[in-house]
């Protein structure tokens, strides 16, 4: 079996606030958007943000949860591109979690939080390459 994530898909209770976090904040342009979803094509895979009721319908699972005991990361290719990128995100409707620091493992990072409380980590991470279209390799 081929290790691969083709879609990440996040609830988002207001479709227009999460464009502008996505689209102002990271700078991404939908590839597709209707009234329930947005997807962005992303380096390899593709990110959904879909209507939490829609999506909730769409599992045949109600109640869905907004937080969980996950982050997604998006890796810059220096250490001077963490915080400005977190500003970013917190200006177009994102709430910063934790300031950028040096974790004691090495790189500089921080958190931001979707509007709809999805956690971001934003780092850099001298151990991880990232190629010209965005792809990271683990590498230490």
């Amino acid at each position: 079996m081929m290790q691969q994530v083709s879609v990440i898909t996040l609830g988002t209770t207001d479709l227009a606030r999460s464009r502008r976090f996505y689209g102002d904040g990271f700078g991404w342009t939908p590839v597709f958007e209707n009234d329930e979803i947005i997807f962005y094509q992303m380096n390899g895979l593709v990110l959904g943000t879909f209507l939490k009721a829609a999506l909730e319908e769409d599992m045949n699972r109600a109640g869905l949860e907004q937080r969980g005991a996950f982050a997604l990361a998006h890796n810059v290719a220096a250490r001077e591109l963490v915080a400005p990128l977190m500003e970013r995100l917190v200006a177009a409707g994102g709430a910063l979690l934790r300031p950028a620091d040096a974790p004691p493992h090495g790189g500089f990072r921080g958190y931001v939080a979707d509007p709809d409380e999805h956690a971001w980590e934003i780092a850099w991470n001298p151990g991880f390459a990232i190629d010209d279209e965005g792809r990271v390799r683990f590498g230490l």
